[in-house]
């Protein structure tokens, strides 16, 4: 059976590289196969029922890829709380443990939306930036060009919001105290951050030890 969105994953597909220019940066792929974006992992699950269930609901209803990936990114940012924000000390970190559970960090926010992301066949990166710690973000691929999205959830001074026209992410690095955007788009969680998360016991745990560089 083909995917309901395979004709549009060909235009998807257009132009792949390994250097694609983003809004603010240039991004580098990590790998030039585009096929391990959208691929499944321990922490990346999408085969997961669970998360295959949750990306059924919400293609419902939607047009086309595009207004799946906004329907996806909306819900991770605004219906499972950012731990810190709600004070819940679990610590998550698999996509459908994530959906599941509702709740986690950045890191793991970013996981829940790429396992839905991949799981309607849409190319999905993780990638990072540097404040007092690393943060996570995704990157989603269209139209031949990768835009970074940030799921992390919304606050007072936070107002991420998905968009393929200019970034809108949470929080915008400031080089004078040497805060950065990391270039590259990774397949999988970056080691330092999945050994973050499964090592800590509960997030005040994980406080103490979330990386503060890749």
């Amino acid at each position: 059976m083909l995917h309901k969105y395979a004709a549009e994953r060909k235009k998807i597909d257009q132009g792949a590289g390994l250097s694609l220019r983003s809004a603010r940066m240039q991004l580098i792929q990590q790998t030039p196969d585009l096929s391990a974006y959208v691929g499944a992992d321990e922490a990346i699950d999408h085969h997961h029922p669970l998360v295959r269930e949750t990306a059924a609901r919400l293609a419902q209803g939607v047009a086309d890829s595009y207004e799946y990936a906004r329907a996806a990114f909306e819900f991770v940012r605004d219906t499972i709380p950012h731990s810190q924000d709600s004070g819940d000390l679990r610590v998550t970190w698999r996509a459908s443990d994530v959906l599941g559970q509702r709740t986690g960090i950045c890191y793991a926010k970013a996981h829940a939306l790429a396992a839905l992301l991949r799981a309607e066949d849409i190319p999905t990166a993780l990638c990072y930036q540097k404040f007092d710690e690393v943060h996570g973000l995704v990157a989603v691929r269209f139209n031949g060009a990768w835009h970074r999205q940030d799921p992390r959830g919304n606050k007072p001074g936070v107002d991420a919001q998905f968009s393929l026209d200019g970034e809108r992410l949470a929080f915008v690095p400031d080089s004078e105290s040497n805060e950065m955007d990391y270039p590259v788009l990774y397949a999988a969680p970056h080691p330092a951050v999945l050994g973050a998360l499964t090592a800590a016991r509960d997030r005040p745990h994980l406080w103490q030890t979330l990386p503060t560089a890749l």
